[in-house]
């Protein structure tokens, strides 16, 4: 019997067989992957699992052979692909997803490549990289993340395909932030405070910006390399300062930013802030201190417990606090009285209940006699800082506050002012218009003329008081000329030495180049001589009066930086005594009518007020000076006239025989005083007189009458005034000629009425000067 050949075990060939194939596929997977460990765990899989099945006589042709080692091999392929950093999927040449790794299923989940919506045609890839061997597409957006994918064929016959996803420039992460933090970025940076440094993965410096070089090395250079742990230090509480600063040192507060995904292993960028409490916001950051030391503002901060922890410059000055003085508690700057509403305020406003911010009114310390404002808010992220607190010194904001009131006042004073002397004009009409024509029944030596003289020398001075309050309220009648200073002071030094009496020098001085001016000369003569008699009054032993002239250019102007004195050329007076001065608490006030520091029946209190409105009546500005114990000095700005001087009109003297006339005039007034007054000075001198005592009436007469030769009418009327009245007169006669009379100034009236050829008459007037304004309107008819 022939012995067969002896069988040989299909043990042997196949485990060779599968042991070349795994050779194969895993230097396959070793050129796709180029990941040896990748490769040598396919290997050794594909060994582990081919083995056990040919010892167990189990040949790999039976049924579930092939559907068992495909699930080792995905989940294997899987296991390999989790040893790349990057994220990696296998498909087939349809784009079927067979196996990816954790990054992959982060960033993507279960989703098949082809399937992705990131921008880009990764089916097109897909389909190239097939028969090309590779495929790119970059461009690609998921999220915050800025992508790549590499595409290359793998496996047997080519008909699988990896994928690989990976950050856009992410291995020039770290060089781009090289380039950042040591380029403008990184001073930018600086500039805000923020110190920023670059250590890679050992904690070695890679780069930093300028801030923190000029703090960690004394504004020199870190070498690259240096560990960044021998450029700080760990105080005993566990701050972290710089090492080359000492242990007194600010603490930092740091901050890391990891610049890779996994967050370990790869470079980091750390900014460093000084830490704001602990030693105050003023040991802190230098680039805040900066900040609050320029503003306009004075700002503190306190922590919890209500203690200070930083005062800037304009907080100690706006406090009066002397220099170096460092409070402890807010309380400390103000009175007795108002310590519990501070430290209250504080305390409520650091346990952050109720409003973020609120005023009060305080006195403090240095300053008691004037309140300010402070406020209280709630500050949050500045360290061991609780509080804000803003010191508003209210000085400047009152002082503008009084002005106002000020200028409110004199101007509510002027209108009464001007009101009264309206109305007083009115009763000195009368009185001095029946004076005048009972001394034309009177002659010197009866016994009635003196006690008739007496009684209208008083109407006089009354006269004088309301052209005073006229002077301040601006309402009186100037009747300006163009002129120089010097002139005017020429005429009134011989009254003004009478007056100054022996035992006051008078100095007067005159500059060069002076230019004219328009005023009026009668009124600059009251002004220089109020001053005058109030210097003389202020040195009771004697002393000098000085009043100079001289020239003001607009540059001198401009250089005196004057809020009040606009720019232009003037014409200055100064009128200067060596007296005892005024304080200066009443400074302010010494141009408010009847305000005097003289004593009781020595003064009115017009004087300076009637000085005051002149000047401002005459387009002029006046200053005060004055030092208590060495004088005051009054300093007058009038506008240099820039028109022609208009030559005066020439007239020789009337004579009284001239002033009889004949014609009918229409007298209107509603002051039955007056219009009886003016009724017989008038017929006195020839004239028909009609009487009217309202705008209605006149109209009437005229209306009635065929012809009037002058109307004189009162300007302020009830119902019908007098402008209106005169409107009405031209339409039925256009050529009447219009005499008013009015205790208010000329000026604005005329500002008022619009109607040509008007004369003016201010009251309270003579009945010589009435029949002189007739007998001049009818002339010039």
């Amino acid at each position: 019997m022939a012995s067969s050949a002896p069988r040989r075990s299909p043990v042997a060939p196949s485990l060779l067989l599968i042991l070349g194939a795994a050779g194969v596929s895993a230097a396959l997977l070793l050129w796709v992957v180029g990941d040896r460990l990748f490769a040598g765990a396919f290997l050794a899989g594909a060994i582990a699992f081919g083995t056990p099945f040919l010892l167990l006589g189990r040949p790999p042709g039976t049924a579930a052979a092939p559907e068992a080692a495909q699930r080792t091999d995905i989940a294997l392929l899987r296991d390999a692909l989790d040893a790349s950093a990057a994220a990696a999927a296998v498909t087939d040449a349809t784009g079927h997803l067979i196996a990816a790794n954790q990054v992959y299923e982060q960033w993507f989940g279960a989703v098949a490549p082809t399937q992705l919506d990131l921008g880009g045609d990764l089916g097109a890839a897909l389909a190239a990289a097939v028969p090309d061997g590779s495929a790119s597409v970059a461009g690609l957006v998921s999220g915050q993340r800025s992508l790549g994918a590499e595409l290359r064929p793998a496996g047997s016959g080519g008909r699988h395909v990896l994928w690989t996803f990976a950050r856009a420039a992410e291995g020039d992460l770290a060089g781009e932030s090289r380039r950042i933090v040591g380029g403008e970025l990184g001073e930018r940076l600086g500039t805000a405070g923020v110190m920023a440094a670059l250590a890679d993965r050992e904690g070695n410096l890679v780069s930093a910006n300028r801030a923190f070089l000029h703090r960690a090395a004394g504004g020199g250079e870190a070498p690259p390399g240096t560990p960044l742990v021998d450029l700080l230090v760990m105080g005993p509480k566990g701050e972290i300062s710089f090492a080359r600063e000492g242990a007194a040192a600010p603490p930092l507060r740091i901050c890391e930013v990891p610049l890779d995904e996994g967050g370990e292993g790869a470079t980091s960028l750390f900014l460093l802030l000084d830490e704001l409490g602990g030693g105050g916001l003023g040991e802190g950051s230098a680039n805040i201190n900066a900040l609050l030391e320029i503003l306009p503002l004075g700002l503190a901060l306190a922590d919890r417990d209500g203690r200070f922890v930083y005062l800037n410059s304009a907080f100690c000055r706006g406090a009066g606090l002397p220099r170096n003085a460092e409070p402890t508690w807010p309380g400390d700057l103000v009175v007795d009285e108002d310590k519990a509403a501070v430290s209250d305020s504080v305390r409520r406003f650091a346990r952050g209940g109720g409003a973020m911010s609120g005023d009060i009114a305080i006195r403090l310390k240095a300053k008691p006699e004037e309140p300010v404002a402070l406020t209280i808010a709630a500050a949050r992220g500045l360290g061991e800082a609780a509080v804000l607190l803003s010191l508003k010194d209210n000085t400047e904001e009152d002082r503008l506050k009084r002005q106002v009131a000020q200028a409110t006042k004199m101007q509510a004073v002027g209108q009464l002012a001007g009101g009264v002397a309206h109305d007083f004009n009115n009763i000195l009409t009368a009185i001095i218009g029946h004076c005048d024509l009972m001394l034309m029944r009177h002659t010197p030596g009866d016994s009635d003329y003196d006690d008739i003289q007496q009684i209208r020398s008083n109407s006089n001075r009354a006269a004088g008081l309301t052209r005073q309050l006229l002077a301040f309220s601006r309402q009186q009648t100037l009747r300006p000329q163009v002129l120089q200073l010097p002139d005017v002071i020429a005429e009134v030094s011989t009254l003004l030495r009478r007056l100054l009496g022996e035992k006051v020098k008078l100095q007067v001085k005159h500059g060069r180049s002076l230019g004219t001016v328009r005023a009026d000369p009668g009124q600059l003569e009251q002004v220089i001589v109020n001053l005058a008699v109030n210097g003389r009054d202020a040195m009771p032993e004697g002393g000098t009066l000085d009043i100079q002239s001289y020239a003001v250019s607009a540059d001198d102007v401009r250089r005196m930086g004057s809020e009040i004195l606009p720019i232009g050329d003037y014409t200055a007076l100064r009128v200067s005594d060596t007296g005892t001065g005024i304080a200066p608490n009443l400074l302010p006030k010494i141009f408010e009518p009847f305000f005097t520091t003289k004593e009781v029946g020595k003064g009115t209190g017009l004087g300076l007020s009637t000085v005051y409105g002149i000047v401002k009546q005459s387009g002029g500005f006046i200053f005060a000076e004055s030092e208590p114990g060495k004088g005051t000095s009054f300093t007058i700005y009038l506008p240099v006239n820039r028109a022609e001087a208009a030559k005066p009109a020439s007239r020789k003297k009337e004579s009284a025989g001239e002033l009889w006339g004949t014609g009918t005039i229409l007298l209107v007034e509603d002051e039955a005083t007056v219009r009886a007054v003016a009724e017989r000075a008038l017929t006195r001198h020839g004239y028909t007189v009609l009487l009217a005592e309202n705008g209605e009436a006149a109209i009437e007469i005229l209306e009635r009458e065929k012809r009037v030769d002058l109307m004189i009418s009162d300007v302020v009327m009830p119902t019908m005034d007098g402008p209106t009245t005169a409107r009405a007169a031209r339409e039925m006669q256009p050529d009447l000629p219009i005499l008013f009379i009015s205790g208010y100034a000329e000026e604005q009236l005329r500002q008022s009425i619009d109607l040509p050829r008007v004369a003016f008459l201010a009251k309270p007037f003579t009945v010589q000067k009435l029949a002189e304004a007739a007998r001049d309107t009818l002339a010039a008819k």
